[in-house]
C-alpha cells in the first residue's frame, strides 16, 4: 500500500543519515520557515559555524510539513522526509496555540515515536535553535529522555525545572515508546495545551516511575535561549529563538544571533576567554513572556 512504501522511505532516510549508534538529529520544517532566507537557512548556517558540528550535517533528517518544504529541503540539505496529511494545511506560519499550531505540535509527537519504536534514538530540534557546539558531550550518561528548559533552576533532576519540547535527546529504549505513547495519549487530558505545556504538565505524574523513564532537565548554560540565555559563550550549546512571537521577530532576533557568534568567533582567544562578550538579544523577542 502507499503507506506501506511511505514507510519504507522513512526507514531509507533513517538509516542513510544514522550515526554508528542508530542515532541522528531530526528538525521539522513548514513552508513558513522554509522560504531563502527564513529559519531553516540560519538553522543549517549554524551547524556550518560552530565547533564540531559542521559534520553532524549528514545526520540531519528534515521532516517537511508540505510540500513547499519539502522541495526547499530538497534543494538545501540531502536528507528529507515528507510528512504530509490528507486534508489538513501546515503551510501558512502557525501562531502559538491555534487548533493548526496544535495539530501540528501533536502530529510531529506521534511521528517521533515512530522513530523510537524504529530503533533509532534522536535529537530533536526545533529550527529556530542555532547549534554551536556539538552537544553529545553535554549529555548525560544516563537519561532516557534529556530536555531542554526555559527555565532551570540549577539541578538535571528537579521536576521544577521548566521543560522546553524544542530539543531534546531521547534514547530508543522500551521506556521512551511507552513514554511517548503516554504523552501523545495525555493531549486528551488537556484539549487545547501544546505537547510542551503537556510535558510539564505529565513530569510529575507517578506512571513515569511505573515506567522507569528517567528525565534529565539540561542546563541553560549550555542549552539556553531567550528566556534564559546561556551566559557564557565559551560554553554555549545552543541558542533558541523561544519566548518570541511572530516570525518576524523571530528572524530579528535569530540573525542578531548569529552576528554575535560570528563576532565572537572571530575575537583572539585572550578576548574569548575573558567571558566579556554576551549576547545583544533579546531585541524583538521578549523575556516576559517566560512569566505569562
Amino acid at each position: 500500500s502507499c503507506l506501506d512504501s511511505e514507510y519504507l522511505k522513512l526507514e531509507q532516510v533513517l538509516q542513510a543519515a544514522s550515526m554508528d549508534n542508530k542515532t541522528i538529529i531530526l528538525t521539522t520544517l513548514n513552508a513558513a520557515w522554509s522560504s531563502p532566507g527564513s529559519v531553516i537557512d540560519l538553522f543549517i548556517d549554524s551547524f556550518r559555524h560552530g565547533v564540531r558540528t559542521s559534520s553532524l550535517l549528514k545526520h540531519l533528517v528534515i521532516i517537511a510539513f508540505d510540500r513547499k518544504a519539502y522541495r526547499r529541503c530538497t534543494e538545501i540539505h540531502t536528507y528529507c522526509y515528507a510528512l504530509v496529511t490528507g486534508n489538513v494545511d501546515f503551510s501558512q506560519e502557525k501562531r502559538f496555540l491555534t487548533a493548526g499550531y496544535l495539530e501540528m505540535m501533536w502530529k510531529r509527537l506521534d511521528f517521533l515515536r515512530l522513530v523510537l519504536e524504529k530503533g533509532y534514538s534522536f535529537i530533536f530540534s526545533d529550527a529556530d535553535i542555532m547549534w554551536f557546539r556539538n552537544p553529545f558531550p553535554y549529555f548525560y550518561p544516563d537519561g532516557d529522555l534529556q530536555v531542554a528548559c526555559d527555565h532551570y533552576v540549577g539541578n538535571a533532576t528537579d521536576l521544577r525545572n521548566i521543560a522546553n519540547g524544542g530539543f531534546n535527546y531521547v534514547k530508543s529504549n522500551n521506556q521512551s515508546i511507552e513514554f511517548y505513547k503516554f504523552w501523545y495519549s495525555s493531549r486528551l487530558r488537556y484539549p487545547g495545551y501544546h505537547d510542551q505545556d503537556v510535558l510539564n504538565f505529565i513530569k510529575h505524574d507517578p506512571y513515569i516511575m511505573d515506567i522507569g523513564l528517567t528525565i534529565k532537565f539540561l542546563s541553560t548554560t549550555y542549552f539556553g535561549g531567550i528566556c534564559e540565555p546561556s551566559k557564557d559563550l565559551n560554553e554555549v550549546c545552543t541558542m533558541h529563538a523561544n519566548c518570541c512571537i511572530g516570525l518576524q521577530s523571530k528572524l530579528h532576533d535569530l540573525r542578531i544571533i548569529m552576528e554575535d557568534w560570528r563576532d565572537y568567533m572571530s575575537m583572539p582567544p585572550s578576548l574569548k576567554t575573558s567571558g566579556a562578550f554576551s549576547w545583544r538579544v533579546p531585541q524583538n523577542c521578549s523575556l516576559s513572556l517566560l512569566n505569562q
